[in-house]
């Protein structure tokens, strides 16, 4: 009697994940494909939120420069870190779409996909800098890391003065 019970528990849980999962396929089937521009501002809206993890995980790092954020040689180098795992992030969102045709808001110049190589060069240019900062920090001395903070700050430098607006 008990393994009966547990078998219909079984085969209600199951005809009930069916039903949903058939429903929820209908309704995905029935939906409209998105149109170009819904593509280009959810394209748009991924790039934004790569560029705000980067700024989220540099904040401290910067403020550690400007001596306004406490130094913390573990905090410097897990966000080196992070930032080294996103950079190549950067290219590889702007490729998956060409946004230009199109009338999203961003800080993006068109110039990037005209010169996407250049544009990949850089974002691996700020991982291998941020991957020699991370390894600074982990030594935890204060002054080496703030010393190294301007080489790798300036990889950022380095794109945004060509491929971003002002």
């Amino acid at each position: 009697m008990l393994k009966s019970n547990r078998f219909k528990k079984i085969l209600a849980v199951s005809a009930i994940t069916l039903t949903s999962a058939a429903l929820y396929t209908a309704s995905a089937q029935d939906a409209p494909p998105p149109t170009p521009e819904q593509i280009a501002a959810s394209s748009t809206a991924t790039r934004q939120a790569v560029f705000k993890l980067l700024a989220f995980n540099m904040a401290p790092i910067n403020g550690m420069a400007r001596n306004t954020v406490e130094f913390d040689a573990v905090l410097a180098q897990r966000n080196a870190l992070r930032v080294a795992a996103l950079a190549p992030m950067i290219p590889e969102v702007f490729a998956t779409n060409d946004t230009r045709a199109f009338g999203v808001t961003t800080e993006a110049l068109p110039i990037i996909w005209d010169n996407m190589e250049d544009f990949r060069a850089k974002a691996a240019a700020l991982e291998e800098a941020a991957n020699t900062f991370a390894a600074v920090a982990a030594g935890g001395d204060r002054a080496a890391t703030i010393g190294a903070i301007r080489a790798f700050g300036s990889t950022c430098g380095n794109c945004h003065r060509e491929y971003r607006v002002d």
